[in-house]
């Protein structure tokens, strides 16, 4: 990018899968929110995919001066070939400024998509599903707390959120407020199951370290429940006597049969059968880091009473640094790649070693009939190798579109 310190986070696609039965769309530019900056990109993959150019890019002081919007975080394409970008404050980092902006197909600002008096309590991701008229967001703070690193007296000061916000689609009329409560704490990311029909979907509550499916009763109310909880471990050496998993990221394989999500903090990957969306089945897992791993400072403190750590493989002789963080789904199901960085504030204070060492990518192969995972020995991108010096690499896409891009009508 033509400027630095603009921490590139999410992505996504100018026209996706939304967009069917329009023959002028094309999957051409990816959409690069700086969630630091405000900056939003607009990025060529069309001329040279080998090598994307700049089309152009939002001011962010524009989007302020328009909208009072700042903070960009999620951008998902809608039928209209408008995009729709989630904001996570105002210019200070207030989260009370936060709210959905609207972009037109050639990335000029339009208005904030929320009617007036209807923006959310907190920020972070969103999904839409056309055929329940319906789009629910999630939370995660208030940009002038979670840029600094996190705190846990901030999420006591209630700088952090627990709720969904329910929307009527297109409209931008919200219609509910779901309380998550303790057991729904930074509920971050958020997937409706692919099948356009189904009325339900999870979210992953990174603080709790729960699974929570949410799903439309017969009134056409919603509702949710917790369908996985990872507990928190017991440990020495730590900044607090327990650990949680901090679940950061999970997706949803195109066929709607598994859940994959990641521990950050623990350092495992699971799968799930999630065929019966109200009963979820563990059926894989790996440690591919953490900050239980082997030669860390930090101890799980079993039931007995003693210590332990945890196993991690090498890839090519090079040790898997920080956590699994953000992931990606190949379309056949088979291959999953993870990164390790979430934010860099974040992995500063967790994760010193990737500041200076760099991220990584890594392929986890995948048992599609019976489930399972195994950590694929061949393949890892190493970003400590970049010429310009150690890189953090975050959320991958697919040229032709994935599971975490694509909403289908």
């Amino acid at each position: 990018m033509p400027f630095v310190g603009d921490e590139l986070h999410h992505s996504g696609w100018n026209s996706c899968s939304s967009c069917h039965g329009d023959a002028s769309a094309d999957r051409r530019y990816l959409v690069l929110p700086s969630l630091v900056s405000g900056r939003i990109y607009a990025i060529d993959t069309k001329e040279n995919p080998r090598a994307p150019s700049l089309y152009k890019y939002v001011d962010p002081k524009e989007i302020a001066d328009k909208t009072g919007l700042a903070f960009p975080h999620t951008a998902h394409c809608l039928a209209t070939g408008e995009i729709l970008v989630s904001c996570l404050g105002d210019e200070e980092g207030n989260a009370k400024g936060n709210g959905f902006l609207l972009l037109d197909s050639d990335f000029n600002i339009k208005k904030r998509w929320e009617k007036p008096g209807h923006s959310p309590l907190y920020g972070y991701d969103f999904w839409y599903q056309p055929r329940h008229k319906t789009m629910i967001s999630t939370s995660w703070g208030a940009p002038k707390a979670f840029s600094k690193g996190f705190d846990l007296q901030h999420v006591a000061d209630g700088l952090y959120g627990s709720h969904l916000h329910v929307y009527s689609w297109p409209g931008g009329e919200m219609k509910q407020l779901i309380d998550l409560g303790p057991t729904g704490l930074l509920p971050l990311e958020i997937r409706f199951l692919h099948e356009p029909s189904k009325d339900t979907g999870f979210v992953g509550s990174a603080l709790s370290s729960n699974m929570i499916r949410f799903f439309k009763d017969s009134d056409e109310t919603w509702s949710h429940e917790v369908v996985i909880s990872v507990k928190p471990l017991k440990v020495e050496n730590w900044i607090l006597p327990e650990m949680p998993g901090l679940i950061t990221d999970f997706l949803i394989s195109l066929d709607d049969r598994f859940l994959y999500f990641v521990n950050w903090l623990h350092g495992d990957v699971r799968q799930y059968n999630i065929e019966d969306p109200k009963n979820p089945v563990l059926t894989g897992q790996i440690w591919v880091g953490g900050l239980l791993k082997k030669g860390s400072p930090v101890k799980v403190v079993g039931e007995d009473g003693n210590t332990y750590q945890i196993d991690v493989p090498q890839i090519k002789g090079n040790s898997l640094r920080g956590g699994p963080q953000m992931i990606q789904l190949s379309l056949d199901g088979k291959r999953l790649y993870a990164t390790n960085s979430l934010f860099s504030a974040w992995d500063r204070q967790f994760y010193p070693e990737i500041m200076e060492k760099g991220s990584h990518i890594i392929q986890i192969d995948v048992d599609t009939d019976k489930g399972g995972l195994t950590l694929n020995p061949d393949l890892f991108v190493d970003f400590g190798d970049e010429p310009e010096g150690p890189a953090l690499a975050h959320e991958m896409r697919y040229p032709g579109g994935d599971c975490t891009s694509d909403i289908w009508i």
